[in-house]
């Protein structure tokens, strides 16, 4: 159980987090189920570590009881040695001996089970530095994701809008100035010939002024003869 807990935790912290991310709908959600899964994780490896430590507790403890039902039978083929009895006393060495190989069998089984305890405290160890560096890094990289989203948006934006769009609004705008251009041109020509208009006008004018000064003139002098 152990092993599957820890080898899910580290699919988690090998997995690529940027290409996730891409695939989700909500990154932000995706992330804190990351790290909700991490959690998981770490409580399960830490109720891994603690059935691991109980049963080296109870291989510590059976461990004992064969020392001491070690030492106790061979007390007991002392004291049948010194009675004179050594059929009692081989009888006693014999139990001795089957309690002797149980002890050496646990001693064996837990020497292994100490070892598996120490590298499961240590795993677990790296496993909750790893899942703090990640709730940290938790707002850190959903805001790195967003602003990597918005750079890669506006460059799909420019990509698709490309050379092409710039140069046919360049042509509208240089139409335009042009047509505004045109428009000056012909208000201006037709200012000019309105101030022409107006000069032959006044010439015209001033020739009849003139015209009819003189016949005044000349009626006047006619009577005053």
């Amino acid at each position: 159980m152990a092993k599957s807990v820890f080898s899910r935790m580290a699919d988690i912290l090998k997995a690529n987090i940027n290409e996730l991310l891409d695939r989700a709908e909500e990154p932000d959600k995706m992330i804190r189920q990351m790290v909700r899964e991490m959690e998981e994780a770490v409580n399960k490896a830490t109720a891994s570590v603690g059935t691991a430590l109980a049963n080296q507790k109870r291989l510590e403890r059976q461990h004992a009881e064969k020392w001491a039902q070690v030492e106790e039978w061979q007390r007991r083929a002392e004291r049948a040695v010194e009675g004179g009895d050594d059929e009692l006393a081989r009888r006693a060495l014999e139990r001795k001996a089957v309690f002797q190989k149980m002890r050496d069998d646990l001693g064996a089984a837990l020497e292994e089970s100490r070892q598996s305890v120490t590298q499961l405290k240590t795993q677990l160890g790296e496993l909750k530095v790893k899942l703090e560096e990640a709730r940290a890094r938790e707002g850190v990289l959903v805001a790195r994701h967003r602003a990597a989203q918005a750079r890669k948006q506006m460059a799909q934006s420019m990509s698709g809008l490309g050379s092409g769009a710039f140069s046919s609004f360049e042509r509208f705008e240089q139409k335009i100035e042009s047509s505004e251009a045109e428009a000056e041109a012909y208000e201006e020509m037709a200012s000019d010939k309105d101030d022409i208009e107006k000069q032959i006008r006044a010439l015209d004018t001033g020739k009849q002024v003139e015209s009819e000064l003189a016949q005044l003139k000349a009626k006047v002098t006619k009577k005053q003869d």
